[in-house]
This record gives C-alpha cells, sequence and structure tokens, in this order.
C-alpha cells in the first residue's frame, strides 16, 4: 500500500513523505500567525530610528515584532533593508510599514528579510489587492522571482523548495484602517489580510477629536473595524503609547492580538524627560 499523501509540499526532488519544517523568515511567520490563531497577544514597536543597536536592544527585550517605519521617519530603504538583515540575524521577526504599495520596494525589503508588509491608509480594496499582488509570487500573485537574497538560501535550497514555503508561509499583511470614512466597506478591506490595525492618532485626526474630546467615536470606529475582523478572519490590531489597562480601554483595543506600543524615538523621548525631572526629597 502506498504511504500517506504528506499534509505539506515535500522538499524540491524529495521523495520523502515528511513535510520540511519551515526555517528563518517562513518559521517566524508561523510562529506570529500561530499566535493569532490562537488568541494570543502580540507587542511590538515602530522602529524609526537607523542604526543596528535599536534592533538589537528590541531582539534582547524579549519584543515579539518590530515593525520598522518607512511612512513617518527618516529611515531609507536601505537602512530599513540592513535592519532587516540584523533582525533576522536576532531572530527578531520585523515588519515593514509603507505609505503605498510600490511592487518594487516590497520585495526588496520581503528579499531582504522582512515577515510581512504593514500598509498605511487602506481605503479601497484595490489598496489590499495590490498589496496582495506585490507580495506573493504567480498564481497567487505578481511578485518577481529571484533566490539571490537570504530568505531563499541565496539559490542553495532550490526554486521549488523556496516557493513551497513561500505558499505554506506567505508574507503577513497588515492593512491600516485610520479614516472616519473608506472607500469601501471594513470586510472588504479586511478580507485577505493578517491584522486589521487601527490607527488611532490618525483616525482620532479623522473624526475631529482632540485628546479631551469623549472618545465614543472612536471607539464606535474602533468596533466596527473589530466587527470587520471577526467577520473576515483577520485579527484586531491597533497603536498605543503605553499598554496600561486604560490606553487600551480608551481606544477599544482591550481585545487586540497585535499590538504596538510607541517606537522607539518615543520611548526614548520618555526616558529622557524621565531622567530630566527634579528629584523629590525623600
Amino acid at each position: 500500500m502506498a504511504p500517506p499523501t504528506p499534509a505539506g509540499p515535500p522538499p524540491a526532488g524529495s521523495s520523502s513523505a515528511e513535510p520540511t519544517p519551515p526555517t528563518g523568515v517562513h518559521a517566524a511567520r508561523a510562529r506570529l500567525r500561530g499566535t493569532l490563531r490562537d488568541g494570543g497577544q502580540l507587542v511590538g514597536t515602530f522602529v524609526k530610528l537607523p542604526g543596528a543597536d535599536v534592533i538589537a536592544l528590541a531582539a534582547r527585550s524579549g519584543l515579539d515584532f518590530v515593525v520598522i517605519d518607512l511612512e513617518h521617519s527618516g529611515l531609507d530603504e536601505r537602512t530599513a533593508t540592513d535592519q532587516l538583515r540584523l533582525a533576522a540575524l536576532a531572530g527578531l521577526p520585523a515588519l515593514v510599514r509603507v505609505p503605498a504599495v510600490d511592487p518594487g520596494q516590497v520585495n526588496r525589503l520581503l528579499e531582504a528579510g522582512a515577515v510581512g508588509v504593514q500598509l498605511s491608509t487602506v481605503r479601497r480594496r484595490a489598496d489590499v489587492e495590490a498589496l496582495r499582488a506585490a507580495s506573493r509570487y504567480a498564481p497567487h500573485g505578481r511578485r518577481s522571482i529571484s533566490l539571490a537574497h537570504p530568505s531563499a538560501g541565496y539559490g542553495g535550497d532550490g526554486l521549488d523548495r523556496y516557493l513551497a514555503a513561500e505558499a505554506e508561509h506567505p508574507p503577513v499583511l497588515v492593512a491600516q484602517i485610520e479614516t472616519a470614512t473608506t472607500d469601501d466597506p471594513l470586510p472588504a478591506l479586511l478580507t485577505g489580510v493578517d491584522v486589521g490595525f487601527v490607527g488611532t492618532t490618525d483616525l482620532a485626526v479623522s473624526l475631529g477629536l482632540s485628546t479631551t474630546d469623549d472618545p465614543g467615536p472612536l471607539l464606535r470606529r474602533t468596533g466596527d473595524v473589530a466587527d470587520a475582523a471577526r467577520t473576515t478572519g483577520a485579527a484586531l490590531g491597533g497603536w498605543v503609547a503605553d499598554r496600561s489597562a486604560g490606553a487600551l480601554g480608551r481606544h477599544g483595543l482591550t481585545d487586540a492580538r497585535y499590538l504596538v506600543v510607541g517606537s522607539d524615538l518615543q520611548l526614548l523621548g520618555t526616558g529622557l524627560r524621565r531622567l530630566a525631572a527634579p528629584v523629590r526629597p525623600a
């Protein structure tokens, strides 16, 4: 009797019935998705500062991930690429936030080791379709193929094995919702992504809210995103300045499973202000 068909694709050129366990970036994607799927919470921060030290510190801190920010920082693509490679070597999952989908840039960032892409200001279904197309190989997308990068073992693992790993563990996709209205319904924007992310600061501004206003409109809009996430199978995510219960509650993110808390720049500023504060007499 023939052996049972393996659940996953066998390595290229192999007749083994056991699928190859994911490694590197594919293992990181599997780990993040497993936590989201099982109802756990992932906690990370935005990286806005250049250099290796912030990546090394984040890796040593025990954070679940970082998001290298190419929207609201002075980082350029070369710096982000270097930070992605260091993060991969340190075993720290790193996504990249981009303001728009540039297929060539998305491809280069993924080849450098990004576990996923977070797209800002998603308003249309077409935005999500463009992101999926840029991040997946045919027949599921239009990403250009190369093996000359670390995620593909620089070609040492073979094309078939790399494509099988990418098909089973594609890039993690995060759709950032941060406007009071969208051109298409929220479920259409979150179908096919891993996380529906509430950009709380931009959303509050879009709603015309100040920091002293009733947070009701913000909570209702976050609730709409949460409902759409449940409908489509995406996880709820969002940004908060700190991880306190009060901050999560004020933004409707108590049940969020993908939290980006502050940024390296914000954390540095908080520490410096605390250091400079007058010392009260004992």
